[in-house]
């Protein structure tokens, strides 16, 4: 009879994602199949091993502890940049979660990932089963494609703004999703006060929104982020007698001639989830961006 241990390895070996299972020393136990077809790197190779060095960014970063434990990380997805055995660069999706023992022990991590390029080739943030949030992302996507087409023939500055709610994965947990959507509403009626005539707001995840800013240069569009995150902080939300103090974490990115639009996105959103690692309530501007009209 089969047991167990079994099953719920030949489970994660099936897995369409690529998942690995690291020790509390940081060395590689499981690496299923779709990780050695994402990677390259064959599970003889990795097990028992520390990260080979071109994994390090996606198996050693992701991997810490403390990090995955907190509450605005935990079930996050972050795009990494690792590098594939023949050479070239990989980029993925990795979501951590830290293994505890029955006592709370940290016993070891888990990261699973999957290629960028599943995502339709744009970073967003992670979505639900909701078909209003997926139509949502689609139309948001297509005003994205028209203003940075328009932008990369010659028209206005263009930048992204992705902005995420601090307490929503908190507030989800205590309260549920019907809290949470609330929040998100509530917060959306307060940047939308702060907008510029021809800015797009939108939901872009779960616990996201992204701002299509026209903005003469990075400094102007991080200038603006700080006013939407400071009209984010008087959206006063209450639930069930409740009163939830609001902040946001933000990653400005201003689009430079001859990117793509993806690399744009991958920008704004490493800029936000560093504001994110540096406690929330703040703003990150994405390195690049030199792209203006004359003053």
């Amino acid at each position: 009879m089969t047991d167990r241990t079994e099953l719920l390895e030949a489970a994660l070996y099936s897995l369409p994602e690529g998942m690995a299972l690291l020790g509390e020393e940081g060395h590689v136990v499981l690496w299923n199949r779709a990780a050695e077809a994402i990677t390259g790197h064959p599970g003889p190779d990795m097990v028992g091993r520390p990260a080979p060095e071109g994994l390090k960014a996606l198996l050693q970063r992701c991997a810490q502890p403390g990090d995955a434990d907190s509450g605005s990380q935990a079930g996050r997805a972050f795009l990494v940049h690792a590098r594939h055995k023949l050479g070239h660069e990989v980029r993925a999706m990795a979501r951590i979660l830290v293994l505890r023992d029955g006592l709370g022990g940290h016993i070891g991590t888990a990261v699973v990932f999957h290629p960028a390029e599943s995502l339709d080739a744009l970073p967003h943030g992670e979505t639900g089963n909701s078909e209003g949030m997926e139509g949502s992302q689609a139309d948001l996507k297509d005003r994205l494609d028209t203003e940075f087409e328009d932008f990369a023939h010659g028209g206005p500055p263009f930048g992204v703004l992705w902005i995420t709610i601090d307490q929503a994965p908190e507030l989800r947990k205590s309260h549920g999703v019907g809290a949470c959507e609330a929040m998100f509403e509530k917060v959306e009626r307060a940047l939308a006060q702060g907008l510029r005539p021809a800015e797009q707001l939108g939901r872009w995840g779960d616990d996201e929104f992204l701002v299509l800013s026209h903005e003469r240069t990075p400094e102007m569009l991080a200038v603006h982020a700080q006013a939407l995150a400071g009209l984010a902080r008087t959206a006063e939300f209450r639930w069930w007698g409740d009163r939830i103090s609001l902040t946001v974490s933000i990653g400005a990115a201003q689009a430079d001639l001859g990117e793509g639009l993806t690399r744009l996105l991958a920008r704004a959103q490493q800029a936000m989830v560093s504001s994110v690692h540096a406690g929330g309530n703040h703003i990150a501007l994405a390195p690049g961006g030199q792209a203006c009209l004359p003053s």
